[in-house]
């Protein structure tokens, strides 16, 4: 299946490389163009919708290689896991597209990603079915009445993630092809053919999109590409990896961790300001850095060196899962992070620039050390 991934990642490559000039002459021709505002950080006219690339070279290449993989390579889990992506994917490129031509209004589209979760789960059986109780000895099945919406929340939610860290050059295409890779380690440790397979097909059409969506960008992703990732990323990080005996979601979360905290901590800043969750603004963990003096090739590239640590993070715990000591290499990853992130989060000022409680808590015992220190 390795080779099987090479060829489809190389395949996947070569369409998107020739098919994202292809997409921008379509896009500019239909006026699927981003203007620039308050908010934007680009300053010209830019083509987007080059989300189709993305998706037409995962689409084709995956219906080129269906054909040819031997019925042993496949189970019927692993089939229904790749039309299900394949089906509800196509509902959220089509969706993302006419979003990026016609700005669609929010509740039509949160319904669609609903719709496009719902044919994954009611269609093509696919939810989460297992769960790990912390410290506990096994998996424990979980009631459809409870796996059938945290499986259309968690499909919902990342694919919405994907898209609000969609600010920069190369930002989301970068992240979400870390992100992908990181599930593709993950997938040939295990030896799981079908995630491989997509993951690989995946990661070559974000990579050939991104020789053109880096910075200085030539065309943009748009909605139809970040949805489309985020929903592609939300199946593969969830059913790639359910029957792992681990605590609930924190590898997923940790393999989408960039996407996910950013709008963990916008949620709060717009809470604690005071401002409806989904109205937008330039808080976001790219303005932030940007803000403090960061180039725009720079910001991005610090944001994919935090998705690498993440990634890693994720990769680690997999390994210690399967020799056995994964709870509590678990509950001491998840203790470092979150005080990681809650500094990240006050030097940066993604919540509120003035307030800093842990530094300056932290900066108060080392004061009081240095003082007992000297009375001494």
């Amino acid at each position: 299946m390795v080779g099987i991934g090479i060829a489809g990642f190389a395949l996947a490559l070569g369409l998107a490389l020739a098919l994202t000039p292809l997409v921008k002459k379509f896009a500019v021709k239909v006026g699927a163009m981003d203007v620039p505002d308050h908010r934007k950080v680009h300053t010209k006219v830019m083509p987007r919708m080059g989300g189709l690339a993305i998706y037409a070279a995962f689409t084709v290449t995956i219906l080129l290689f269906l054909p040819w993989l031997p019925d042993s390579l496949l189970s019927e889990h692993d089939r229904n896991l790749i039309m299900g992506m394949l089906v509800g994917g196509t509902v959220i490129v089509i969706l993302g597209a006419m979003d990026d031509r016609f700005q669609l209004n929010a509740k039509l589209k949160f319904l669609v990603q609903i719709a496009a979760a719902c044919i994954v789960v009611f269609g093509y059986d696919i939810k989460i079915n297992l769960v790990n109780i912390p410290f506990g000895s096994a998996m424990q099945p979980m009631g459809d009445w409870l796996s059938i919406p945290l499986t259309i929340f968690w499909i919902v939610g990342v694919t919405n993630a994907i898209n609000l860290i969609d600010g920069l050059d190369g930002l989301a295409a970068g992240v979400s092809g870390i992100a992908i890779a990181t599930i593709l380690v993950m997938a040939a440790i295990m030896g799981q053919g079908s995630v491989i397979l997509l993951s690989a097909v995946l990661l070559g059409g974000v990579v050939g999109f991104l020789h053109y969506n880096f910075h200085p960008a030539k065309i943009f992703m748009g909605d139809s590409g970040s949805l489309f990732l985020g929903f592609a990323l939300a199946n593969l990080s969830m059913l790639g990896f359910k029957q792992i005996t681990i605590v609930s979601f924190v590898i997923p979360i940790l393999i989408i961790g960039v996407p996910l905290s950013d709008t963990f901590f916008a949620i709060i800043r717009r809470l604690v300001n005071k401002k409806p969750i989904f109205a937008p603004d330039k808080g976001h963990l790219h303005h932030r850095l940007q803000q403090l003096g960061f180039s725009h090739p720079k910001t991005v590239l610090i944001i994919y060196g935090i998705a690498a640590f993440f990634g890693a993070c994720a990769v680690i715990l997999s390994v210690a899962t399967s020799a056995g000591m994964g709870n509590w290499v678990t509950f001491i990853v998840i203790c470092v992070l979150i005080f990681l992130l809650q500094i990240g989060a006050e030097v940066i000022g993604i919540v509120d620039k003035t307030k800093r409680p842990v530094i300056n808590f932290l900066r108060g015992m080392f004061l009081k050390q240095q003082t007992d220190s000297r009375s001494k």
